[in-house]
């Protein structure tokens, strides 16, 4: 220990001479390390108390990063070994902090049917949503507000608003794709990722902040969104990184263009049916209403919450709907049988009868989840599979890993749609299948998400056929926390008129 601290106070003297960030940063990265080495020093020290066993312990030769190199370049490889040699319960050590994971559907049961004050998620997440929503909302409340919250955003997602929204999805679809022309080559993870900005806006935001959205204001949202690295979530938020200056100012933009849009439709006579007046309406349970502070953040909460999760998963169903012609083919002629021959334009009845595209999405969120890890902080000491994690650790369940267990799934790397020609294909394994977690903690967008993603990839298949690029399938890229396709450049052509309604 005496060596680290000599080494460390070298290193600080020869930059101190350089810049103030360089200072900052190196005595920033020196005292995270011996934060590390004390817990490495306490670790070693504590015994498990009698009757008591923790979880395996994966080593690591590299101080303070423990695997975060490994874990990084493929966290699925080194999560699949881990569960091979130690199974579905082990701990390891990331940028000096303790994380245990917990896969296979009983371990997982553990985080899903916690309750907040024993496995905490404003600890894990709080720095990471807080800069992007801003104070006062998600995160950054107690867990009882926030719950309150999110049953607030819940009332404005039903489905009268459902059946509202799928003509706007539709119109927005055919309106974006026009500049594609009848046939060529494009980044579709880039298109659906602008068009799922513009769909969730004008369904989610309503119409007067859908009518500034342009370029400017997309910009904001990009840089926004940029926010959501691993970076923002294991550096302290107080670095002057160049990521977190484009968070800020954007956040503080659109919060200023949030509130002018607030304030007018407060003064309007006009009412509307959409989340904007959900909002201007609710009250807490004491009777106090939202401020235009707390709808703002909410506001963008709820869009950029869904964003990068919907962008991602309907690329990745592009890509699969690509590789599988056969399946592509008939989710069209499924429309032909449920919608006519004429595709008129959608209905939320039709929308809800195309069960190979939803069997096709289902199949889509088991392979390719849009979140690799769902987190909590334990604050109290839990007991799963006959061992003790005590507070302090994060602990950790992969729905990437659960929805590819060979224990679990037939096949599990095949792309099925029909599995789920059944109710549930793995209704032995309550956890086995949670794209959008579970229980108490599950997804209040899922069904909007549904609804958005099925619509878009409908009218989708109306206008074209899609290709894979010389059969390349992109690979995942791990760079990202959403682990979005490598390169995803596909192919498309126009549908012949006589395949398709005059649009």
């Amino acid at each position: 220990m005496e060596r680290w601290f000599e080494a460390g106070g070298s290193v600080l003297e020869r930059v101190a001479a350089d810049s103030p960030l360089s200072l900052l940063l190196a005595a920033s990265a020196f005292a995270l390390t011996l934060g590390y080495l004390f817990q490495v020093g306490a670790r070693q020290q504590r015994q498990p108390a009698s009757g008591q066993k923790y979880p395996p312990y994966i080593p690591s030769n590299i101080p303070f990063l423990g695997h975060a190199i490994a874990f990084g370049k493929n966290p699925i490889q080194f999560l699949e070994d881990a569960y091979e040699k130690y199974g579905p319960v082990f701990s390891f050590t990331m940028v000096g902090k303790t994380f245990t994971y917990l896969l296979g559907s009983e371990a997982a049961a553990l985080l899903f049917n916690s309750k907040n004050e024993e496995l905490n998620a404003e600890d894990v997440y709080s720095r990471l949503t807080t800069p992007v929503f801003g104070k006062g909302v998600a995160y950054d409340v107690p867990n009882s507000v926030f719950l309150e919250q999110k049953k607030m955003l819940k009332t404005g997602l039903n489905i009268n608003q459902f059946k509202n929204h799928i003509p706007i999805i539709e119109k927005e679809t055919i309106e974006y794709f026009k500049s594609w022309g009848d046939k060529g080559k494009k980044n579709l993870f880039e298109a659906l990722s602008e068009l799922i900005i513009l769909t969730a806006s004008h369904c989610l935001h309503g119409k007067e902040i859908r009518s500034i959205l342009n370029e400017k204001v997309a910009q904001l949202y990009a840089d926004l969104d940029g926010g959501f690295t691993h970076a923002a979530w294991l550096l302290p938020g107080w670095l002057p990184l160049p990521s977190f200056r484009c968070r800020d100012r954007a956040h503080r933009k659109l919060k200023s263009i949030f509130y002018e849009v607030i304030q007018k439709r407060r003064q309007s006579s006009t009412r509307e049916d959409d989340m904007l007046q959900t909002l201007l309406d609710v009250t807490y349970k004491d009777g106090r209403p939202l401020t235009d502070d707390e709808i703002a953040g909410m506001l963008i909460g709820l869009l950029l919450a869904g964003q990068h999760t919907s962008s991602t998963t309907s690329t990745w169903l592009g890509f699969f709907l690509a590789r599988d012609k056969s399946i592509q083919e008939q989710c069209y002629e499924e429309q032909k049988n449920v919608c006519g021959d004429d595709l008129s334009p959608l209905t939320y009845d039709q929308l809800k009868d195309l069960n190979l595209l939803d069997r096709c999405l289902k199949e889509t969120l088991r392979l390719r989840p849009p979140i690799m890890t769902m987190m909590r902080m334990a604050k109290t000491p839990q007991t799963v599979a006959g061992y003790t994690i005590l507070p302090g650790h994060q602990i950790c369940v992969s729905p990437t890993i659960n929805h590819t267990l060979k224990d679990c799934w037939m096949e599990n790397l095949k792309f099925k749609p029909e599995r789920y020609l059944q109710d549930n294909p793995a209704a032995t394994e309550k956890f086995a299948f949670v794209p959008f977690g579970a229980g108490r903690h599950r997804c209040i967008g899922e069904n909007f998400a549904f609804i958005q993603i099925k619509t878009i990839w409908t009218t989708l298949l109306r206008l074209y056929e899609f290709d894979l690029v010389n059969g390349y399938f992109p690979a995942i890229n791990y760079t990202t926390m959403i682990h979005t396709p490598t390169n995803p450049l596909i192919i498309y052509k126009r549908r012949s008129p006589n395949d398709t309604h005059t649009l």
